[in-house]
């Protein structure tokens, strides 16, 4: 059992649903990243996604990528990632942290030194967007040995004949990606996305959560109602960019963790 699984086993025990919230780590600068990084849990979020800042960023939308840059200008480094983590588990040891981005900084960094120096920090799962099912020895095998998850995104493109696959190492949660394209180039419709969500639920015990496109409380509910949770990434980063106080910002991640949770 990980944090992840424990999370999941204690909102189904007080029947909520779970709202998943995403920053970029090191965005503005890295003191104002952890400051938010250790308000999350307070302001309602059970489980944090951090972005790792990557120069080729190409699932994310304009927010994103500019967090990225902020974050790398700013001297954001993948080692740097792990100490904030480190930091934030001083104060924190139950919220579960998923770091979130692409394969080519943990690569050079070296997996075997990754996974273990992740583990250590306290990470307890990783979505790591370009490594597909067909690479699981890459990064996902090692690090489900060590005791991380490794979370798959299903999207609506993921027919029936790939599902299976997609599922096959999948741990922790499966990400549903509400659209085709980019984050936040989209607004999804719970209505539409309803049948791919009982499909997927159909072929796993796991939980689904959704993400891409949800950017208010209503939506983060009508969400997480046909799921397990729902998922808000760019209108947080529109926020941090957009050099809001970090209680400013923190105050809107509590209104649209109240609205999961009030699915």
């Amino acid at each position: 059992m990980t944090r992840i699984d424990d999370t999941f086993a204690r909102l189904r025990a007080e029947g909520k649903k779970a709202f998943v919230s995403y920053i970029m780590a090191g965005d503005p600068d890295e003191a104002t990243s952890l400051a938010l990084l250790r308000g999350l849990p307070g302001a309602g979020v059970d489980i944090i996604e951090l972005g790792m800042p990557f120069t080729d960023p190409m699932a994310d939308g304009p927010t994103i990528q500019a967090a990225g840059q902020r974050a790398l200008e700013a001297g954001m480094t993948l080692t740097k990632v792990l100490e904030m983590v480190r930091a934030f588990r001083e104060g924190d040891q139950t919220t579960p942290v998923v770091m979130m981005g692409y394969y080519n900084p943990i690569y050079s960094h070296g997996v075997d030194r990754f996974v273990a120096e992740a583990k250590a920090a306290g990470i307890d799962g990783l979505i790591v967007v370009d490594l597909p099912p067909e690479e699981d020895e890459e990064l996902c095998l090692p690090a489900q040995a060590a005791g991380i998850n490794f979370i798959r995104l299903a999207t609506p493109t993921t027919d029936a004949k790939r599902l299976p696959k997609v599922l096959q190492n999948t741990s922790g949660f499966v990400y549903y990606v509400s659209i085709t394209g980019i984050t936040g180039s989209a607004v999804p419709q719970a209505s539409d996305i309803a049948p791919d969500i009982a499909r997927i639920k159909a072929s796993t015990d796991l939980p689904v959560v959704v993400g891409f496109g949800i950017n208010t409380p209503e939506m983060a509910k009508s969400m997480a109602a046909i799921a397990d949770g729902s998922v808000v990434g760019s209108a947080i980063v529109k926020s941090v960019g957009e050099k809001r106080p970090v209680a400013e910002v923190l105050a809107q991640v509590a209104a649209l963790a109240a609205g999961a949770h009030s699915a």
